[in-house]
């Protein structure tokens, strides 16, 4: 997900802050799937996908965001509204319309918040039922969201971690190799893919080292 160790952290067990009126703790926006030994699931992990959206793009203070999803909990009955099948369609304007709300947020800052919410959406793919089954990461740091969606996770496809899209080719893997030496011309012809599948990998893993 791009996000550092510490903010993901923050969002699944929370952290004690200082005030004027002493220490508080900010409570959690993701709930683990297993909170005792704070593991995360697939689905945990297309939340912080979500959240990132408005946070890296945004700057959208925390407590704001809670209390927005908040809202769109109660709105559709939903433990998770963030991943739900609804969020796609009307959850994102119910969203976006009371954290602006919240924060004063411009027109068009409101209207930049929904297109930047669903070009993250349209990474996550459901099966029939509205679950999510597969997430596109981003690969690229400072160019358009609209980026190719070459790489994949895909918890039932070597373990959930990211590979090359329609493949069990690990990106850790071609990474390593490329690190050791091996061109990406090289490692095209091992593996039978296009080059600029293999540079996509590598894009990705460099992102996250």
């Amino acid at each position: 997900m791009r996000l550092p160790v510490a903010t993901l952290r923050s969002w699944v067990v929370g952290r004690p802050y200082e005030t004027a009126k002493g220490r508080k703790r900010f409570v959690p926006l993701i709930v683990p799937a297993d909170s005792k030994a704070v593991r995360l699931s697939f689905v945990n992990l297309v939340e912080a996908h979500v959240l990132s959206a408005v946070r890296r793009e945004h700057r959208i203070e925390l407590e704001n965001i809670r209390e927005a999803i908040k809202y769109v909990r109660t709105k559709f009955h939903s433990s998770r509204p963030l991943v739900d099948h609804e969020f796609a369609t009307d959850g994102v304007d119910l969203f976006v319309d009371h954290l602006g709300h919240l924060i004063n947020a411009s027109r068009g800052g409101q209207l930049g918040m929904r297109e930047v919410l669903k070009e993250y959406l349209k990474r996550i793919e459901r099966d029939a039922s509205g679950i999510p089954i597969k997430l596109f990461p981003y690969t690229r740091m400072s160019e358009s969201l609209d980026q190719p969606k070459k790489i994949q996770i895909d918890p039932m496809i070597s373990f959930g971690r990211p590979v090359i899209s329609g493949t069990g080719i690990k990106t850790e893997i071609l990474f390593e190799r490329f690190l050791a030496g091996e061109s990406t011309r090289s490692l095209a012809r091992d593996y039978e893919r296009p080059e600029e599948e293999i540079q996509e990998a590598i894009r990705y893993e460099q992102l996250a080292a």
